[in-house]
């Protein structure tokens, strides 16, 4: 009795001993090796082998052995409906006494030639979910006690949270190099995000890109056709993401182009017509776009614009508001769609609000949203201030009204104010 509890403290002390090898600054396949190595020297066995499950193929593939030869590791298929394998998934721990008799070892013949007699297979668990199995091998037969099973099934623990942890670490590391990706993305979209805007004389211009993300697929523009004229264009891509902002840079790419041809300029329909038709060809189902462009001429004190199902910009004049909401569907959902143009006459004092859905879509904690209606409110308060005040205070009222609660849109917002004497300012 004296001598079993002597042995029974020293295998104790070497199960205990295998939770270094885990924690140590070994690589996973270092471990596994090591692991199945101790599993041999506890319990006094040939050979010990450890298989990892293959959910794809619906298999365990060998990942670790000690003492066995090549030829038996690579001696075939050990499917996770082979009923070893199906019994220790369900929690047993499976003695085989005679592997070279027993009906339910598929390779006897590698056994034999292997010179492996008895077997025991436990499980290898993750919050009560196998991973793989391990597997210890006796030459001679062997009837493997409860203390055997214990060992097995520390190993079998050791090896688990071995792979988890690597497991783990693997992702951390694709995570926070996926991650590093996007900032470097967002970083080059934002450059896509003009840093001021043009100088144009009698027009007064301040602008605000806040991204929910590090990328997305909201975006405005400013090109200058000629001393008193400028088109601006305010978009969102629909969706999330690097797909969001690659599809942006395309569509970006595109406007620019179509808007700023050489020689004459084309008119506005047929800069949306090529828009439209371009985005249905290279975007697919359920990918779309909702823009509004507009082009502001100073001389004749005009801005022609068409809403390609964008939240409408308004025009505030005197404290009244007006919609303009002229135009059609959004971009890349039928090539052949009609879309309406408007002009509309400016006066000195006029102030034009552009911005995308996360303005007013932006939520409390309770989930309540600031809305239109509110964003209105602020506009026409701050209508007579500069380009800029408008901006601010519209971005300072929201953020009273959101708190710090998370956003999950990204907000821009244009303003732009009529004004012959005007000097124009850019806030970023």
């Amino acid at each position: 009795m004296e001598r079993r509890t002597e042995k029974q403290i020293e295998r104790d002390e070497q199960i205990y001993q295998l939770t270094t090898l885990v924690a140590g600054d070994f690589s996973l396949q270092e471990v596994l090796e090591k692991l199945a190595e101790a599993a041999v020297r506890i319990t006094g066995v040939k050979a010990c082998s450890i298989r990892l499950l293959d959910e794809e193929a619906g298999d365990l593939k060998m990942r670790s052995t000690y003492g066995l030869s090549e030829e038996y590791r690579n001696k075939g298929v050990v499917s996770k409906n082979d009923p070893v394998i199906k019994a220790a998934f369900a929690g047993e721990a499976v003695v085989l006494d005679d592997m070279r008799v027993d009906g339910r070892v598929k390779y006897k013949e590698a056994t034999i030639r292997e010179g492996l007699v008895s077997q025991l297979t436990v499980a290898m668990q993750f919050r009560r979910k196998a991973i793989g199995v391990l597997r210890l091998y006796s030459p001679k037969p062997k009837h493997f006690d409860q203390d055997d099973v214990g060992v097995a099934r520390a190993v079998a623990s050791q090896c688990a949270a071995a792979i988890t942890n690597a497991r783990l670490y693997a992702e951390a590391i694709e995570g926070a190099r996926i991650a590093e990706q996007m900032r470097l993305a967002g970083v080059v979209q934002r450059r896509m995000i003009p840093e001021k805007a043009p100088q144009i004389p009698g027009l007064d211009i301040a602008a605000a890109y806040i991204p929910c993300f590090d990328v997305g697929g909201d975006f405005y523009d400013f090109l200058q056709l000629s001393e008193s004229c400028l088109a601006l264009a305010i978009a969102d891509v629909i969706g999330k993401g690097i797909p969001a902002a690659i599809m942006m840079g395309l569509f970006r790419g595109a406007m620019r182009a179509y808007a700023d041809t050489e020689g004459n300029r084309e008119g506005t329909k047929e800069i949306i017509n090529k828009l439209n038709k371009m985005t249905c060809g290279e975007y697919k189902d359920g990918e779309f776009v909702t823009l509004f462009f507009a082009k502001i001429d100073v001389k004749k004190r005009t801005a022609t614009y068409c809403n390609c199902g964008h939240e409408p910009a308004v025009l505030i004049r005197g404290g009244q508001i007006t919609a303009l909401e002229k135009g059609g569907l959004v971009l890349g959902v039928e090539p052949q769609a009609e879309y309406e143009i408007e002009t509309v006459k400016l006066k000195d004092g006029d102030c034009l609000l552009f911005y995308t859905d996360g303005l007013i879509d932006a939520a409390d904690f309770d989930g309540e949203l600031w809305g239109r209606e509110r964003m209105l409110e602020a506009a026409k308060k701050f209508a007579e201030g500069s380009a800029e005040q408008v901006v601010k205070n519209i971005l300072g009222y929201r953020r009273r009204f959101v708190g710090l609660a998370s956003q999950r849109d990204d907000t821009s917002i244009i303003g732009v104010k009529v004004d012959k004497t005007a000097k124009p300012e850019f806030m970023k």
